[in-house]
């Protein structure tokens, strides 16, 4: 039985589609984003909306479509939206921050012998026809030292494959961080700069990230050093790091994020990197392998199909995170979104002990603006109790499973 629309952007994986209709959705796929007036006709009677990376989501957009249950960002970040104000409209967003962790520390290793190879350029001479065979600049990355900036689930993975190249492997976080075999924390990121051989950035974009390699960052690298961005465009200055290139300062590069990217594929596209020696650039390509994708499409599409049927927000970015079991089958489930003030729980249960409404399992979570309440009643006190929860004025979203 169809209960819902789920659209699904920017050539998202099919093996989310078995899942989501699993849950009962139908399920539109779209090769690329949308413009904001396509997407805002596209909404209409959308109950899921999965994007990537190149989508964006705005207030006014979201204003218009109220009956938008959940959204899935099939990829790790989730900056394609404000996730406070979707949590303000008990609005549930879940991304995949783990499936493509294989995917682009696998693409980070081959840059790095990439780089220290100059591959990039022996292979662009030979296709213009120009046969020049050197060892002049090329070395091994055994022994080699390589900094990895953020040591989460893709950096540490990047260590783990790093020490197998018979790397030194040196990291910074700014969270204590176990190392991982031989990997040694640094205590400030200068420091990781100064004594790295190549460099190798893996953080979110946020506030504090943005500019965080820029030319003071780059100006304190080893000379000859080589840099890597496979995180974020807004996390390395490019006219920068071009200028450091340019002048010798830099071994090489390698980058897959920009500030500024194309919404489709063949769209033109411009950086201060392109032309220079031992410069790798790719299209924002570090998660896409068909084994990275394929696990995005169902570790995100898990998720919606759990909250839509069963009211879990486990992993959720924007909600509070509440993980319960499935429901009875005698029971109804209401879920309750409402703004976290004072006394909202009182009135609730005293409204509910006005109509004897049998409650047979609780839960609740809050964060500081928004609450969660998930109630299973038995089968012939919902509609009353469904009414009662409806008219707390606090409510930002109810619905009922049955």
């Amino acid at each position: 039985m169809t209960t819902g629309r789920a659209l699904l952007l920017e050539g998202i994986h099919a093996d989310a589609d078995a899942v989501l209709e699993s849950a009962g959705l139908s399920v539109t796929h779209e090769r690329s984003a949308l413009t904001t007036e396509a997407l805002d006709a596209a909404l209409e009677g959308v109950t899921v909306l999965g994007v990537r990376s190149k989508s964006r989501l705005s207030p006014d957009l979201l204003d218009r479509h109220p009956d938008l249950l959940a959204i899935g960002c099939f990829c790790i970040g989730t900056d394609q939206l404000d996730l406070r104000d979707a949590a303000r409209r008990g609005l549930a967003v879940f991304n995949a921050p783990f499936s493509n962790t294989r995917s682009v520390a696998e693409l980070t290793i081959a840059e790095v012998v990439a780089l220290h190879r100059r591959l990039g350029d022996r292979s662009r001479e030979l296709h213009d026809g120009i046969w020049r065979k050197s060892a002049a600049g090329a070395h091994e990355v055994r022994g080699r030292t390589l900094g990895i900036v953020g040591y989460g689930h893709i950096g540490s993975q990047v260590s783990v494959l790093a020490e197998a190249f018979g790397m030194r492997v040196l990291y910074h976080d700014t969270a204590p961080k176990l190392a991982l075999g031989n990997a040694q924390p640094t205590d400030s990121l200068d420091r990781l700069l100064a004594e790295s051989d190549v460099v190798t950035v893996h953080v979110p974009d946020e506030p504090s990230t943005r500019d965080l390699i820029g030319a003071r960052e780059i100006d304190g690298m080893r000379p000859g050093a080589m840099l890597i961005n496979n995180a974020r465009g807004s996390v390395v200055d490019l006219d920068a790091l071009s200028e450091a290139l340019r002048d010798g300062r830099i071994g090489g590069a390698a980058v897959d994020v920009y500030p500024s990217e194309p919404k489709r594929n063949d769209d033109p596209f411009a950086t201060p990197l392109a032309g220079l020696p031992n410069v790798i650039l790719t299209p924002h390509i570090g998660g896409s392998t068909e084994e990275a994708q394929a696990a995005i499409a169902r570790d995100a599409a898990s998720k919606l199909a759990r909250y839509l049927t069963e009211g879990s927000t486990r992993s959720s970015t924007s909600v509070p995170e509440v993980d319960l079991p499935s429901p009875k089958p005698d029971r109804h489930r209401i879920l309750h979104f409402h703004r976290n003030v004072p006394g909202v729980l009182g009135r609730m249960h005293t409204l509910l002990a006005e109509i004897d409404a049998n409650i047979t399992a609780e839960y609740l979570q809050s964060d500081p603006e928004v609450s969660y309440v998930i109630l299973d009643v038995e089968s012939d006190s919902v509609h009353d109790v469904a009414e009662r929860m409806r008219s707390i004025p606090e409510t930002i979203r109810m619905r009922t499973l049955s």
